[in-house]
């Protein structure tokens, strides 16, 4: 993976004090600028986030128990700090640029593509304002013409995943996910998960089951980070 600037807990003070400035470069204008989004995008090498090998067609020969992955990048790069300013300071032009990322670097698909974001506990949307993954896949689907966004996942528990260990987090994430009785299914679109950061795959994987005992088969998976 190529690393441009390395995410810490404290965020960027310049970031904070500035809030229009690229979070990559300092550039006063944007959260981030062309330049370190270019960066981004130019350098970007797919991977598996369950085994971290690099995998170009996102479909990985190690687990195949998994739908085709799409990675940004890993989280301790200027992608994590992106994501941790867009969703704990509120930037929510972020998410314009972090869609344009994901446009990079998702493929071509034919066909109608059905977006699907993980949804976000309640309490977090609660005290955010805003859903993040929301945001993201709403400027998505402004980029590519043939995509939907659907809400097609409902949280059937609010339990928080931060700071939970892997075991806990496989244990909340088993029914952390309902099908919305509201959306028809359609068999022959492609269904995209989205959603912001990787940590353990439990939420993403549970989802992925959701969908795949509805009878669905094209499914593909994107994540901006893996941690």
């Amino acid at each position: 993976m190529n690393f441009i600037v390395k995410n810490t807990t404290f965020p960027n003070p310049l970031a904070l004090l500035a809030p229009h400035s690229c979070r990559g470069c300092g550039r006063i204008g944007e959260p981030l600028c062309n330049c370190c989004k270019n960066y981004i995008i130019l350098n970007h090498e797919n991977y598996c986030p369950n085994c971290k090998n690099l995998n170009p067609t996102g479909k990985c020969p190690n687990c195949q128990n998994l739908p085709p992955i799409f990675v940004a990048d890993q989280r301790s790069t200027l992608i994590g700090t992106l994501i941790h300013d867009y969703k704990y300071h509120s930037v929510r032009a972020l998410s314009k640029s972090l869609a344009e990322i994901l446009n990079h670097i998702l493929p071509l698909i034919d066909g109608p593509v059905k977006i699907v974001p993980l949804p976000t506990i309640n309490q977090h949307i609660h005290i955010r304002g805003f859903d993040h993954t929301y945001l993201i896949a709403k400027s998505l689907v402004k980029m590519r013409p043939n995509w939907q966004l659907e809400n097609l996942l409902l949280r059937s528990n609010n339990s928080v995943q931060v700071g939970s260990d892997a075991k806990t987090r496989l244990t909340q994430a088993k029914n952390a996910y309902a099908l919305n009785p509201k959306i028809s299914l359609n068999q022959s679109a492609t269904y995209l998960l989205l959603d912001d950061v990787w940590t353990t795959g439990a939420s993403m994987q549970s989802a992925y089951q959701k969908l795949t005992q509805a009878g669905l088969s094209k499914i593909i998976i994107t994540v901006l980070a893996v941690s």
